[in-house]
């Protein structure tokens, strides 16, 4: 039975190609370390939580903050990707507060009020980020006047150039891979900020997978980063690491700091 694999967080069409290599290098590793059932293909066809929530997943990228919250007992970690990307130092990245270029708005302070997209309730460099950040300015209070769910990260930089909302916080390696493969549409808008740094976006295969093929999930994806030097700079890999899960736990920090502050949601 052919197993589940994904690299779904950072696969936009342009990038297909050099997943598709990395994937190919990974798979051929783990046939020649003899185990069985390694899918040919990357799955493209399902949402990534379909994949997370597979019993058969192999491995698969995932966010730090479903992994800390839903998925804790669901999935299990595998290693922590290194990017070269502006805002990314050694396993760790960051979020980019972006605003549209003619506004006036030189730090999330001016923002009170006004609008915030975000990719999903539940992303860490969207969402809980960004939240962190208004928390103390919020008071207690709702800070925004309005935050519009876009689904991705790119739909929350585009609803901030186009003007359905003021600001939004942007992944920097999503940031990085759109303005080198679209620079007039990040051209659009401006940094005012950056979060807090956290962990990278984890390799993570299901929870049944024995710990042994673990390991060998962990080398491969290595070794394979460094045998594919033309795909691992497309994807801006740098290499990956096993930092532990509980690295994570400073997702669900930042989490109750914002709500030690009286910001549960933002809002």
């Amino acid at each position: 039975m052919s197993r589940v694999a994904s690299l779904g967080m950072y696969d936009q069409p342009p990038l297909h190609a050099a997943n598709d290599r990395l994937w190919r290098a990974i798979a051929e590793r783990l046939r020649q370390a003899g185990v069985a059932g390694v899918p040919d293909r990357l799955d493209r066809d399902r949402s990534l939580e379909a994949i997370w929530d597979d019993p058969t997943l192999l491995l698969a990228q995932t966010c730090g903050y479903p992994l800390t919250t839903r998925w804790r007992d669901r999935l299990t970690y595998v290693a922590t990707p290194l990017y070269a990307a502006p805002g990314c130092e050694g396993h760790c990245h960051r979020s980019r507060f972006v605003v549209r270029r003619d506004d006036a708005a030189t730090d999330l302070g001016a923002l009170a009020g006004r609008r915030a997209a975000i990719n999903d309730a539940t992303s860490n460099t969207g969402m809980n980020l960004l939240r962190r950040a208004v928390a103390p300015l919020s008071v207690g209070r709702p800070f925004f006047a309005g935050v519009v769910v876009t689904g991705s990260h790119a739909s929350s930089l585009d609803a901030v150039a186009q003007g359905a909302a003021d600001v939004a916080a942007i992944d920097a390696v999503t940031f990085a891979h759109l303005a080198e493969q679209q620079p007039a549409r990040t051209a659009r808008v401006r940094t005012i900020g950056w979060s807090v740094p956290v962990p990278n976006l984890p390799f993570v295969t299901s929870r049944s997978t024995d710990p042994a093929l673990v390991d060998q999930l962990r080398r491969a994806v290595d070794d394979s980063i460094l045998a594919e030097p033309e795909a691992a700079r497309a994807l801006r890999l740098r290499a990956s690491r096993d930092i532990g899960l509980a690295a994570y736990d400073r997702v669900t920090e930042i989490e109750e700091a914002a709500c030690r502050l009286g910001y549960p949601a933002l809002q």
